[in-house]
């Protein structure tokens, strides 16, 4: 087998379960040195243990590979520095990161609290950007003395976030924030040679079992093992994809796919009277493509 990401250092953030194991497991097989990032905590980010990062790291290691655990909390903007210090001080250098780390707190919105919405915000969004930023300052630095830099930078957003599902205002909010991100960070930082992507996975781990995914058939939840999500990653953390970047990939064992994101759609001259726009508006809507469903078709 060729191995598409030979001396590649790579960090995968929440990679101590479910889809960042298998992220993890597979780079390591493709040749990376992997930074196993995890805080260990539960699936509604409470609590602290550094056994899931660790049993990576020594599975990796198991199969002949190179692998270093760290425990910190993405969300802290001083420990995803060091994170990234870490990774520079084991293997000399980093190429890849994978923002993956993620928590759920659903509720409808009626009912949410300042507590539930602030932690959600925080440990998908805030611990995107901390990583990102301490990743791709590094980057810019190395580019600016003059060397090829190569790097890569992936994020997790999710169909809830690009399309829109119920009872997940805040964990959607801040899915639909990294695609922006996402798209944004990739115009800025092309001038250094880092392309940033993002993946919306479809997979059945602790965070979605007792959602709608979790009462399937056995031939539909293996479909949604998070195995299949990982080959995408892996080749987007190679030096092949260097061409592809600001993209949305929806990913499980059902699909692959590209999200086409915000268009302007149907569209008429203003108007500075609003008594004239009852008519105006419903012809608009009417034009216009409905929003997509979890599926990614139309829908409402």
């Amino acid at each position: 087998m060729a191995r598409l990401c030979e001396g590649r250092v790579v960090i995968v953030t929440g990679a101590g379960r479910g889809i960042g194991r298998e992220y993890a497991l597979m780079l390591a097989a493709h040749g990376a040195k992997v930074v196993v990032n995890d805080l260990g905590g539960a699936r509604d980010g409470t609590g602290a243990a550094a056994d899931p990062a660790e049993e990576v790291v020594d599975e990796i290691r198991k199969a002949g590979g190179e692998a270093v655990a760290n425990a910190s909390d993405v969300s802290d903007f001083a420990g995803a520095k060091e994170m990234i210090e870490q990774s520079i001080s084991a293997f000399g250098r980093l190429d890849v990161l994978v923002n993956n780390a993620g928590i759920l707190r659903d509720r409808m919105l009626v009912n949410m609290t300042e507590a539930e919405w602030d932690a959600v915000i925080k440990v998908h969004l805030k611990g995107t950007f901390g990583p990102a930023h301490h990743a791709s300052a590094y980057w810019r630095d190395r580019a600016k003395k003059g060397e090829t830099v190569g790097a890569r930078l992936i994020n997790t957003t999710s169909v809830s976030g690009i399309y829109g599902n119920a009872g997940q205002t805040n964990y959607g909010a801040a899915k639909a924030g990294i695609a922006a991100f996402t798209i944004i960070a990739a115009r800025e930082l092309a001038r250094y040679g880092i392309t940033v992507n993002a993946i919306a996975p479809g997979a059945l781990t602790r965070l979605t079992e007792d959602l709608g995914i979790g009462k399937g058939s056995e031939e539909q939840k293996a479909r949604l093992h998070p195995r299949w999500i990982a080959p995408i990653v892996t080749w987007l953390a190679s030096t092949e994809s260097s061409h592809v970047t600001g993209r949305v990939f929806e990913a499980s064992g059902e699909t692959l796919a590209v999200a086409e994101g915000w268009h302007r759609g149907p569209a008429v001259e203003p108007t500075e009277d609003p008594t004239k726009l009852g008519p105006v508006v419903d012809e608009l809507v009417r034009a216009a493509r409905k929003n997509a469903g979890m599926n990614g078709r139309d829908l409402d």
